[in-house]
């Protein structure tokens, strides 16, 4: 089986043409992401037909576990399609497990795609939306006290399709132990879905600085939805413009989000690593 890797600002994807293939995904992807006996990367990315849209994509995490959201992986996605000719146009409509997501290239060299936005649908604040299991709280949700790990820390919770619980820190995000506090709010008892958890400090009304612990992967270089949520419970609280750059450790996310109602836009670079076959 043929596949090709790539990476958003460091998170990385095995991405297959899976259009004829019909596999134990869940398992797939735990033996293809692992570091040491697999590929390595944070996810398998499924190109798949679809009824209602250009193409369908599927997400697998390292864990096995199918995601419902991923904007990094969206835009891989989005260049393995162009790139292989799958479809012609710069613009085009991909199926993901949330719904309908518009995509576009944003710029590309040689003939191959560098840089991709994507449309991540509008992000929604109910508690059963998140989910999150609270009582008397109305959305949206921007100061939950939370008791992980010994310490007590503030999250405002989003959705993006998948759930997000952002932390803003007055110190840098890189003294953060997310080492250890991120899997355990990750497995909270008042997330019944689990979470992503994301650490950010607001660096000025267009940067903030973050590190993301994703639900099912653990501590990636970036991740596309949790860059939404961060700018978006960041413009909810009144500290970032309509446009801002997430820097990540894997590199920089430049969100656009109009306020609610509005759609989320994510953009950023995207790169081709290696083509391989797997061998079972």
């Amino acid at each position: 089986m043929r596949f090709t890797k790539c990476h958003g600002a460091g998170n990385d994807f095995v991405v297959i043409d899976a259009r004829s293939l019909d596999l134990p995904w869940d398992d797939l992807a735990r033996k293809m992401c692992d570091r040491h006996f697999g590929v390595g990367s944070d996810g398998i990315i499924l190109v798949a037909d679809s009824r209602d849209a250009d193409l369908r994509m599927r997400m697998f995490n390292p864990d096995g576990s199918e995601a419902e959201a991923c904007g990094n992986g969206l835009r891989c996605f989005v260049k393995y399609a162009v790139d292989h000719g799958l479809v012609t146009a710069p613009e085009f409509d991909v199926e993901t497990k949330c719904g309908i997501r518009h995509v576009r290239v944003s710029a590309a060299s040689r003939n191959r795609v560098t840089e991709a936005q994507v449309g991540m649908g509008a992000p929604r604040f109910a508690p059963d939306e998140i989910p999150v299991n609270v009582v008397g709280l109305e959305p949206p949700i921007l100061a939950l006290d939370l008791l992980v790990v010994e310490r007590t820390i503030p999250v405002s919770l989003v959705s993006m399709g998948n759930p997000h619980a952002v932390a803003f820190l007055q110190e840098s995000v890189g003294e953060f132990p997310l080492g250890s506090v991120g899997p355990a709010m990750e497995h909270h008892e008042v997330f019944p879905a689990r979470i992503n958890f994301e650490i950010a400090r607001v660096l000025g009304r267009h940067d903030i600085e973050a590190r993301v612990w994703e639900r099912g992967a653990g501590e990636t270089l970036a991740c596309g939805s949790g860059a939404c949520a961060i700018a978006v419970a960041a413009q909810l609280l009144g500290r970032c413009d309509p446009d801002v750059h997430i820097h990540l450790p894997g590199g920089i996310l430049t969100i656009t989000w109009q306020g609610p109602g509005h759609e989320v836009l994510l953009r950023g670079p995207v790169q081709h690593v290696f083509t391989g076959e797997w061998p079972d």
